[in-house]
């Protein structure tokens, strides 16, 4: 038998098996539909009730969303084909990235934008060993408790904390500004009345950026982050030094003095950067 006349045969038989398969599945697509609808009817007429309580019924809730997805992907397969699969696919993608938007917008100003703080204890190496891992942690947990009521006392939203680094989001410069003040101050506050920190005292220091930024999954990315980051590891320990953009959001402040710390260049960011000391009045 000729070459091209065995290929036509074989691709017939391939044809002829797709369609068969594809029939097949759009009759269980069906039955699968007329059950899903019935079983939706007996739950709106309140006839099927899951046992078990509040989870049981999450639990239907989340089956019944998941039946749904996957009967809606295969009838666009079955009606539309790949284009519509595709189509449906961007509509998913759209509504993911409007959910994700919504998730930063809780916390971002009117106008999109976060202000990002970092920040982490001096020389945190060398003092843990000079202290030990025991008092390391006590003295760690005391700083994890003293940062953790100012902001949440100005709407600080922690991201992430990785031993005795923090980053974190609020919704203005000026909600930053007071927790990053109000921080240093009981840090201050505490080295005069505890003997232990007198001798082996905890200064924190603190980098500040205000711009937008993606969230993902818990977590921000992006150039105002980077920013943020960089101006933190520019800091002296006790200092909360901040970006032009701050300064500038912060300009109107009558109890704050802002002093020039002068102009940095800072890693993987290009051009020149002005950055600012911050003093309370």
């Amino acid at each position: 038998m000729h070459a091209g006349s065995v290929i036509a045969t074989v691709l017939g038989l391939l044809l002829a098996v797709a369609f068969a398969t594809i029939g097949w599945l759009a009759r269980q697509l069906d039955q699968t539909r007329a059950e899903v609808s019935r079983l939706r009817e007996a739950l709106d007429a309140e006839q099927v009730r899951p046992r078990g309580g509040p989870r049981a019924v999450q639990a239907a809730q989340a089956a019944g969303v998941a039946v749904k997805t996957v009967v809606g992907t295969a009838t666009r397969m079955r009606e539309q084909g790949v284009r519509g699969m595709l189509l449906g696919s961007i509509d998913d993608l759209a509504t993911w990235a409007m959910e994700d938007r919504n998730e930063i917008a809780r916390i971002a100003a009117p106008d999109g934008t976060v202000t990002l703080m970092f920040s982490d204890i001096e020389n945190s190496t060398s003092l843990n060993s000079e202290i030990g891992d025991e008092q390391w942690v006590k003295l760690l947990s005391a700083h994890d408790r003293l940062l953790q009521t100012h902001l949440d006392r100005h709407c600080g939203h922690v991201v992430k904390n990785q031993g005795d680094g923090y980053m974190v989001v609020f919704p203005t410069p000026e909600l930053a500004i007071r927790a990053s003040i109000g921080i240093q101050r009981a840090l201050s506050a505490k080295r005069q009345r505890n003997r232990h920190l007198r001798r082996t005292p905890i200064r924190v220091r603190i980098g500040l950026h205000v711009g937008t930024a993606i969230e993902r999954e818990g977590d921000y990315f992006g150039r105002n982050v980077a920013m943020a980051a960089r101006v933190a590891a520019m800091a002296d320990g006790g200092d909360i030094l901040v970006t032009d953009d701050i300064a500038e959001a912060l300009a109107d402040s009558a109890d704050l003095r802002l002093v020039e710390d002068g102009t940095v260049t800072l890693k993987g960011l290009p051009g020149e950067h002005d950055l600012w000391l911050v003093q309370a009045a």
